[in-house]
């Protein structure tokens, strides 16, 4: 049984590692398909919510992430990637997260977060420092344009916070860390 368990682990760990890669080989196409990701989140975000693209224009910068996370009945593991955009001067920051709880929940989600700075010194300590922060109780049922999801909206700390779920089949109840830092392959 606790080989089985072992087994189940890893099998979902590369699963999980498989949905969090960015695609291409090169720095340059993992940084376009990142840029690609986040066109087509915004994108989503608007129609969703239109309110949200005078916010986004109007804030020092905003970031968009890409996670994906497996939930095994009393553990939880996460990772991603993205980039912060500064407004104010354009730049790139491109970015990984990882998280990793415990608590009940079982299935697999995909989905995007999209953190809106509303000020320059809150985007900067999210960059240098990253973030680790945790507490999440969600249900999604979503398969392509097919099913629901219940993500949410929330502000903390001067900055607004978007989910939206891109797939996945997930009820979960878990107390978890989210760890955010820069990626240091496509920062060069």
């Amino acid at each position: 049984m606790q080989k089985f368990r072992l087994l189940s682990i890893l099998a979902l760990t590369a699963v999980l590692g498989a949905c969090v890669t960015t695609t291409g080989k090169t720095p340059d196409d993992k940084r376009a398909a990142i840029h690609s990701m986040k066109n087509e989140v915004l994108t989503d975000l608007y129609r969703i919510k239109q309110s949200a693209r005078a916010e986004i224009s109007a804030a020092p910068g905003y970031a968009v992430f890409s996670n994906a996370n497996i939930n095994v009945i009393l553990a939880s593991f996460g990772g991603g990637y993205g980039v912060v955009h500064n407004n104010a001067t354009g730049q790139n920051t491109y970015m990984r997260m990882g998280e990793i709880g415990v608590g009940l929940g079982a299935g697999v989600k995909d989905y995007r977060v999209v953190f809106v700075f509303h000020d320059a010194e809150t985007m900067e300590d999210f960059i240098e420092q990253g973030w680790a922060f945790g507490g999440q109780a969600d249900a999604a049922a979503k398969a392509g344009d097919k099913g629901a999801a219940v993500g949410g909206e929330a502000v903390l700390d001067d900055v607004s916070v978007y989910q939206l779920t891109e797939s996945g089949l997930a009820l979960q109840a878990t107390v978890k860390g989210t760890k955010y830092w820069r990626d240091g392959d496509l920062n060069r």
